[in-house]
């Protein structure tokens, strides 16, 4: 079974975009906020749930199952993914 995928992104960020892009070419499903469109209470708690496991709170954050991947560092993420 493929681990759940969650992504934390901005919607200018070409790191973020290049990590969406490569998540769709590779066929996989991911939940993905763009915290960047995101407005007052809403945009509050997420920074704060980022913050919990990315203390830095920089973008994209990728959670792969219980892994955390802070950037797009696209061979942890593909290993991450089993690909």
């Amino acid at each position: 079974m493929k681990p759940s995928v969650k992504m934390y992104t901005l919607s200018t960020c070409s790191h973020c975009n290049a990590a969406k892009k490569m998540m769709t070419e590779c066929s996989i499903q991911y939940d993905c906020t763009d915290v960047d469109l995101l407005t007052g209470e809403e945009r509050s708690a997420i920074l704060e749930e980022i913050k919990k496991i990315n203390p830095m709170c920089s973008f994209p954050t990728i959670i792969i199952g219980d892994k955390v991947i802070v950037g797009f560092k696209e061979d942890e993420i593909k290993e991450a993914l089993g690909l």
